[in-house]
């Protein structure tokens, strides 16, 4: 799979594309959560929200890939079935008294009956891992320079934390046709060209002082990319050496280029320029940066080609190295070639997506695995045609968000990044999951939030944990995961993709592989596939709040092993068990 290569990922604002008004977060009516004066307290408050975890359990796709390597550091939880010598059982709490309230179909919807569903968690692990900073955002490497992206900009700080610990990727096409990176302040070259919506911009050590003070601020992470259309392996050490004297442990990457196969096709190198003449290339920017950062790794080769990926998994380069590979599922545009990747409402709410995103992300990760390389994904997005489409800005892109990151980090891929914009939320890129407000072209230093920005941040609040073998039956479009947490907790969530217009809350049926002592829940959910700036996690646009203040699951009783309720549908929801 390929997406056609363009100027930019994003919708030029000759597009004519304006996106709605931005609307900032703010206590919803429309939801609540609780039946009790309890309840009253905790909207009150606005303690109403979530954590997730979960995973497809159907990653089989017929693909050998072998075994994901190990994460760093990671040691897992003692499985339940293997205590030997229990301790005597703890008294059982009270049963609750404030329980979730879901929000129902639209009113006046034709209700289908959805076929009934079952989840089956067992105590044995996977092997794969729900990771800490799993959720990421990319941007334009043009965008270190922005002075928006700083500690002391409370609302950029704020959509950021929203996120967990994410990963702030630093490429796009911007870096090899419109960024200069320069430390002794040199004039910005001539041959480089933009626009008013993409400028050109040189980027110093001032600059990534600045970027700092947001990492730290996030508690995030950075990974860079470097010109290889401009063939420079000194400038790309040189920024190398400053990038990791001030980020530190912080920067955990560097890539050489953005999507190098798609050079013949944009002009940035002759037409029988490929993989040979990137590895020759890539040879000599790696040794450049192992003599002064001999500690980052280098991510690569980002591209959407898979005759690439297995070459740059053999590469012979002197410091670690990590597979990466950009996914756009839905970028065939008209359609043409591929109908079931055009990106239209019928394609992204359909188990054809799903089941397509793992056979590529199994088969990128077959070389990886193979030379025991870790893959990450530091571009992605649901499609990287120009222009506003029907999957973009909206509250299915939220679902297909979770279900996307869920079955990711299942398969072993530790690190995703969604591709976004600094651009104004006016005229900007539609797909972006953050954006700026402010007429435009004309930011005025906020930030929103999208639809698919809840989804991220429902998967990204969930504590690490190991995923557990889990299976389901019925249940329609849907799609559900479970975790085991480090404190022995467990998670299930269940991405319920069935039409929220016209399907029917589907009956579901968890059972647990042993007695929960607590059993809480959290959701998304918004009125329609097509519904914009309308997606609400317990019914605030807020990022999810701590399991430890989640009311609980409708009926449950401690020390219960199944739990049974319907869920309505276009909804993400988290379970949370306690033992």
């Amino acid at each position: 799979m390929s997406h056609p290569p363009n100027e930019s990922n994003y919708p030029s604002p000759r597009d004519g594309h304006e996106a709605d008004p931005p609307r900032r977060r703010r206590p919803s009516p429309r939801i609540l959560v609780g039946t009790s004066a309890a309840l009253a307290a905790l909207v009150a408050a606005g303690l109403i929200g979530v954590s997730v975890i979960g995973n497809d359990g159907r990653t089989d796709q017929g693909v050998d890939i072998g075994t994901p390597p190990p994460v760093s550091g990671a040691t897992p939880p003692p499985s339940i079935a293997n205590e030997t010598s229990p301790p005597a059982p703890e008294a059982l709490p009270p049963a609750p008294t404030v329980f979730y309230q879901q929000a129902g179909p639209p009113a006046g919807s034709p209700l289908e009956a959805v076929e009934p569903m079952s989840i089956d968690v067992s105590n044995e692990q996977t092997g794969t891992m729900l990771p800490t900073g799993l959720i990421g955002i990319s941007l334009e490497a043009t965008d270190l320079a922005s002075p928006q992206l700083s500690g002391d900009n409370a609302e950029i700080v704020s959509s950021l934390t929203g996120l967990g610990k994410p990963m702030l990727r630093f490429g796009g096409n911007a870096v090899d046709r419109r960024f200069f990176w320069t430390s002794t302040g040199e004039p910005t070259p001539s041959n480089l060209t933009g626009d008013e919506a993409h400028p050109v911009r040189a980027v110093g050590p001032a600059d990534l002082e600045r970027i700092n003070t947001l990492l730290e601020a996030a508690d995030a992470t950075i990974s860079l990319t470097v010109d290889l259309a401009h063939f420079d392996p000194a400038r790309a050490a040189d920024m190398a050496k400053h990038a990791t004297g001030i980020f530190g442990d912080r920067l955990v990457g560097i890539t050489v280029g953005n999507e190098p196969n798609g050079y013949p096709s944009t002009g940035l190198r002759p037409d029988d320029w490929g993989v040979e003449e990137y590895l020759g290339e890539l040879k000599q920017y790696a040794d450049a940066i192992y003599a002064v950062a001999p500690d980052v790794p280098i991510v690569g080769p980002g591209t959407y080609s898979e005759s690439w990926w297995e070459p740059f998994a053999q590469a012979d380069l002197p410091q670690e190295k990590v597979l990466s590979f950009h996914h756009y599922p839905l970028s065939q545009c008209d359609g043409a070639k591929d109908p079931l990747g055009e990106p239209i409402m019928e394609n992204l709410m359909a188990a054809p997506i799903h089941e397509r995103a793992q056979d590529y992300r199994l088969q990128a990760m077959a070389p990886a695995n193979a030379a025991g390389l870790s893959t990450w994904i530091p571009e992605t997005g649901i499609s990287a045609c120009p222009g506003s489409n029907e999957t973009t800005e909206t509250h299915a892109s939220a679902l297909w968000t979770v279900d996307y990151a869920l079955s990711a980090a299942k398969l072993g891929i530790p690190k995703l990044s969604f591709h976004s914009s600094l651009i104004t939320c006016q005229g900007g890129p539609p797909m972006s999951s953050i954006c700026t407000g402010g007429a435009y072209l004309q930011p005025d230093g906020t930030f929103h939030e999208r639809a698919n920005w809840y989804g991220q941040s429902l998967v990204a609040e969930m504590p690490a944990g190991w995923f557990l073998e889990s299976s389901q039956s019925g249940g329609g479009l849907a799609y559900s995961y479970a975790v085991q947490h480090d404190d022995g907790s467990l998670s299930v969530i269940l991405v319920n993709e069935n039409n929220p217009e016209t399907a029917a809350q589907t009956d579901v049926t968890i059972s647990l592989p042993d007695g929960a002592h607590t059993g809480v829940m959290t959701q998304m959910n918004g009125p329609s596939y097509g519904a914009e700036n309308e997606t609400l996690i317990d019914g605030r646009e807020a990022p999810p709040i701590p399991a430890a203040d989640r009311p609980s699951i409708p009926g449950f009783v401690p020390g219960t092993t199944e739990v049974a309720l319907p869920i309505t549908a276009g909804t993400a929801t988290v379970f949370t068990f306690t033992f």
